[in-house]
Formats: structure tokens, C-alpha cells, sequence
């Protein structure tokens, strides 16, 4: 077996991508060598690489964190993994301190997430924890028209709203509100729409509203067309006039703008949950005594315990979450053109970078 990988490490912001040759062998007790079959492109990528986002490892790093694959060697303790394919989550607990011990597997502050804390995938293979590994049935996948690198996605745009949907308490009846729905947001309408939910859309781009609208949405609305005050006023009417819940709406803030986190803020109700998804290092202003008054929560979503990662998993290999549609993929040497594009808005698809 070769030993030789490459990885495509960024050396300073905005500055190209290199390849560099490295040893992948032999792994660490405990830890696993996966032979990557994709990695997915997502926004926190380029706010690493386009926006000053401190990496917690020091670069030169390969960043990455949507990663699927085959392990082909492993550390003491974790030789079952050996020849299994699988989804890497993109935020391993280490599973032992007193928060894993509590279930409390997102707030582990030993956690190690690809393309920050450590090496990520944007690279021929990658050595991470074992724990939490996420196995993959070939054949299920097949049967759903899907490759591994298509649910390398998974472990980011799927996962972490769906970790979402679950602390929100998704279920029959629920209006559920989504707020940005290219990428994460467009998954998040989809099992928002799986667990039960009536799913309004709601995003500033016309093309991802008629991407999303026959695959879960039952309202899409183009924010464009309202302000703050009558875009809940239509969706009080829309709720009213479908015999939904007018209050308790469910709202995943994914946009990951200012814009989006206001609106998001402006359309809480009584008994309203707030699930904020996406990320931005813009600032808002807002008025926290809306909370008190509508009796109303706001949740953070921090990736996704891998403990769910299977049903997650299960969602998409049901046909239920469909993830075809909205991946596509593109030669991993072509990195550097990939970023920009993702970066310029070129793409309607989330880019999939294979080795």
C-alpha cells in the first residue's frame, strides 16, 4: 500500500491553494486513515479562506470538513473500521470528558473538527478519531441513486439541520419557517418537511426558491418583495388561511447573514423557537425583550452529535431528503477556480470535490 497522499493547503487568506505531498502512515492508536471519496464545499470553508476566520489550527492547513470515504488503515483499537466506508462527522467529541459523558457531545471541548482543529479533506485521504465514524451501506446507497462522495455532504449541510429540526422539536402540524435555502437551508426545509412540518421558504434569490419548492416547501417567498412587518403578516395569512398553528412557528435562521438573522428575529410568535443554523461575522441589533414577551427561545446549532448521524442518513436513503438534485461534482485539482466560483455565487449546487 502507498503511503504517499496530497493534501491542497492554504498558506494565508486568498492565497492560492498548494498541493503537498505527505505520509498518511502509519495512523495513530485510536484513529483511522480514510481514503477520501468527496468533500463538500461549504460556506465555512471561505469564511476561512475569503473572510479572516481564524482557523484554530495554524496554517498552512487543508481545510474541508464534508468528508466521505473508505478507511484502509487504522490505529490500535480501531482496526474494525478497516475497509468500512463511511461519513467523517464534521465535529468529532472526543467521547470520554464529563460533557460526552452527558450526551452533551457539541459542547466537548475537546472536539476536533476537520479543516480547523485538524488536517481536512480537501485532500487524497485524511487520519481523524475513529469515534463517531458514521458507516455507510454501498449498496443502499446505490439502490438510491447516490455515490459516496454525493453524501460526503452529509456531514455538514444535512447533519446539522437536522440536529436542528430534532432540538426544535420538529413534528406533525408544526409550521416551520427557513430562512435561506440554498445549501444547508434547502436540507433543513426538506426534513423540516419529512418530520411533519407545513414549510414556508423564504431567501433573496429567486432561482434557490424554485430549486427548493417541489421538494418540501409549501409557501416560498421572496424577501425582496416584503418588508419585515408584511412578510409575517402573509405567512399569518398563509397559516390561517391552511389551518395551521398561528403561533409556535419553528425558524431556522441558514442564510447566515445579518439580513437573514433579522428577518428570522422579526417573524418570532408566541411560543416561537428560533434555530439559528448559519453564521456571520456581521452584527445585528435587536430587541432581546421580544423573547420575554412572546415567551419565545432562540437555540444555537453548534454540527451534530454522530450519534445521529445514522438517522440523518436513513432520511436520505429513503428518498425522504433528497440530495442528488443539489450536489455536483467537480476534480479536487480544480480547487482553486471551485472556490472562487462557490465564493462568486456561480454555482446553484453544492460542489463536491472528488480526488
Amino acid at each position: 500500500m502507498s503511503t504517499s497522499a496530497i493534501r491542497w493547503l492554504m498558506t494565508a487568506p486568498d492565497a492560492p491553494l498548494t498541493a503537498v505531498e505527505f505520509d498518511v502512515l502509519p495512523p495513530p492508536p485510536g484513529e483511522a486513515v480514510v481514503e477520501i471519496a468527496g468533500c463538500g464545499v461549504c460556506h465555512t470553508d471561505l469564511g476561512f479562506y475569503y473572510d479572516g476566520v481564524r482557523t484554530n489550527h495554524a496554517l498552512p492547513l487543508a481545510l474541508g470538513h464534508e468528508i466521505s470515504g473508505r478507511v484502509i488503515a487504522a490505529g490500535e483499537g480501531a482496526s474494525e473500521w478497516v475497509g468500512k466506508t463511511v461519513i467523517v462527522p464534521a465535529v468529532i467529541p472526543c467521547g470520554e470528558c464529563d460533557a460526552c459523558r452527558r450526551g452533551k457531545f457539541t459542547i466537548c471541548p475537546n472536539q476536533k473538527m476537520p479543516g480547523n482543529d485538524i488536517q481536512g479533506g480537501f485532500a487524497s485521504h485524511i487520519t481523524v478519531p475513529a469515534y463517531g465514524l458514521c458507516p455507510v451501506d454501498t449498496d443502499a446507497l446505490a439502490a438510491a441513486g447516490l455515490t459516496l462522495a454525493d453524501v460526503s455532504v452529509l456531514a455538514d449541510a444535512i447533519t446539522t439541520p437536522y440536529q436542528a429540526a430534532l432540538q426544535a422539536e420538529i413534528g406533525e402540524g408544526d409550521v416551520a419557517i427557513v430562512i435561506g435555502v440554498g445549501g444547508v437551508g434547502g436540507y433543513a426545509a426538506q426534513i423540516a418537511a419529512a418530520l411533519g412540518a407545513t414549510v414556508v421558504a423564504i431567501d433573496v434569490d429567486a432561482a434557490k426558491l424554485d430549486a427548493i419548492a417541489q421538494f418540501g416547501p409549501v409557501l416560498t417567498l421572496n424577501a425582496r418583495d416584503f418588508d419585515g412587518r408584511a412578510l409575517k403578516k402573509e405567512i399569518q395569512g398563509f397559516a390561517k388561511r391552511e389551518g395551521l398553528k398561528p403561533t409556535e412557528w419553528k425558524i431556522f435562521e441558514c442564510s447566515g447573514t445579518a439580513a437573514g438573522q433579522m428577518t428570522a428575529y422579526g417573524l418570532l410568535n408566541h411560543g416561537a423557537t428560533l434555530c439559528v443554523v448559519g453564521f456571520t461575522m456581521d452584527k445585528v441589533e435587536i430587541r432581546l425583550s421580544n423573547l420575554m414577551a412572546f415567551h419565545a427561545r432562540a437555540l444555537g446549532n453548534w454540527g451534530c452529535p454522530p450519534e445521529l448521524y445514522p438517522g440523518a442518513l436513513d432520511l436520505v436513503l429513503s428518498g425522504k431528503v433528497k440530495v442528488a438534485p443539489f450536489v455536483a461534482q467537480h476534480p479536487l485539482a480544480d480547487i482553486n477556480e471551485i472556490f472562487r466560483a462557490v465564493h462568486a455565487g456561480e454555482f446553484t449546487r453544492r460542489a463536491v470535490l472528488v480526488p
